[in-house]
């Protein structure tokens, strides 16, 4: 079987063995089970067949389970062998045996009912109970259909540890009901963090979250999350310019545009003119607005920066934050010089992240090279990662040499 397409089935197969009467937990675990079983079996090049947890065949018939054909129906198929597998571990468990009489009859997987769960599912990975990190791991297990090893390589930490992670995870939400409704600004949060992780090892989160986004829009027609997939695929349609060949950084302005995906442009510009149409405006919207901006200049002398200051003080209503407020002083200073960039900086707490890799910026522009350089060193010192640090390393040395004589 395709592994795209078993993990695009895992919430929607998920949620029925939720409605059969299988706590969340478990229900997660014999669905993790199913899938790698049927990955296993699909690399040794043969079709599916039913397996316990210890590896040893069932009494079921192998490869075709309760009538389900692997190739035909997968989603049917997994649904089975998922809850075949919740059943063996509710047999194992003598504190689970009066559930077990409750939920022994198997429903045909032709019975199962055509009710797509995943958006509450969304809201329950995303339950405000869960720290960010906890929210983040368990969604992109549970929604997202990747294994404890992938998702612990992305985040570069032990296996032990992510495993630990979303245990606890599952635990919290065990005793929640998918029938309340949920907050779409949490789960909207929760995927613009997968997002921010980027890629790393062998799981590429932007993409993962991407994809997640697109089917989360599938199911609810909200402007916000118009406004996420928007901002998303206008990010990513400039990441084969964001770094050279050497690995370091490629600041905006200096970006080859023409490595730029023009495709995922024009796409990112549609969804977000349909979203702003609704006239429900929100801080992903706004956010992809200047997005929009920067991707339609030809060049970076081209940038529309008043439109840009307009979008970010709409922003700046929207959401009060810091980061939005640096971020639009970077804009001031392109539109209306680098002395007006430092006035709005300098309301601002120089704590900040960033706050003195824009000052050294804008300094830089303002002619006072050495100011600027001591500030791109100071911007190094606190840099968040080692590609960034190398950049304002360089800036740094880049300014100190064209002060010498």
């Amino acid at each position: 079987m395709d592994e795209a397409l078993l993990r695009s089935l895992i919430p929607s197969v998920l949620t029925v063995l939720v409605r059969r009467g299988a706590d969340f937990a478990a229900a997660e675990d014999a669905v993790q089970d199913a899938l790698v079983e049927a990955l296993r079996a699909g690399a040794a090049g043969s079709s599916p067949s039913l397996l316990d947890g210890a590896g040893e065949a069932s009494s079921a018939p192998t490869g075709n389970p309760g009538g389900a054909d692997p190739l035909r129906d997968p989603k049917g198929w997994l649904i089975t062998v998922a809850w075949r597998k919740f059943l063996d571990a509710t047999r194992a468990d003598a504190a689970r045996r009066r559930r077990e009489d409750r939920v022994e009859e198997e429903p045909a997987p032709g019975s199962v009912p055509d009710v797509d769960d995943t958006l509450q599912l969304y809201f329950l990975c995303a339950h405000p109970s869960l720290t960010p990190a906890s929210a983040v791991a368990l969604t992109l297990r549970a929604v997202g259909g990747l294994t404890t090893r992938q998702i612990a390589q992305a985040y570069l930490v032990p296996e032990a540890t992510m495993a630990q992670r979303i245990s606890r995870a599952k635990r919290t939400v065990s005793g929640v009901r998918l029938d309340r409704p949920g907050d779409v600004a949490t789960v909207l949060r929760v995927l613009y963090l997968v997002f921010n992780e980027g890629y790393s090892g062998d799981i590429d989160l932007s993409a993962e979250a991407i994809r997640l986004t697109r089917q989360l829009a599938v199911r609810i027609d909200h402007p916000e999350v118009a406004g996420l997939l928007a901002l998303m695929l206008l990010h990513h349609a400039r990441r084969a310019a964001r770094t050279a060949p050497d690995g370091s950084l490629v600041p905006l302005a200096a970006q080859d545009r023409g490595r730029w995906d023009t495709a995922l442009i024009a796409e990112g510009v549609g969804i977000l003119q349909a979203a702003l149409a609704q006239d429900r405006l929100g801080e992903f919207q706004a956010q992809a607005a200047i997005a929009a901006l920067h991707a339609d200049a030809p060049t970076a002398e081209e940038t529309d920066w008043v439109q840009i200051v307009e979008w970010y003080d709409e922003l700046a209503l929207l959401t009060d934050n810091p980061v939005v407020r640096l971020n639009r002083a970077v804009a001031v200073g392109e539109a209306d010089g680098p002395r007006a960039g430092l006035a709005a900086l300098a309301a601002l707490d120089p704590s900040l992240p960033r706050h003195a890799a824009v000052a050294a910026y804008l300094h830089e522009r303002d002619g006072d090279l050495t100011t600027a350089a001591r500030l791109y060193a100071e911007a190094a010192h606190r840099a968040p990662n080692l590609a960034e640090r190398d950049h304002l390393t360089r800036q740094a040395a880049r300014l100190n040499a064209r002060r010498e004589p």
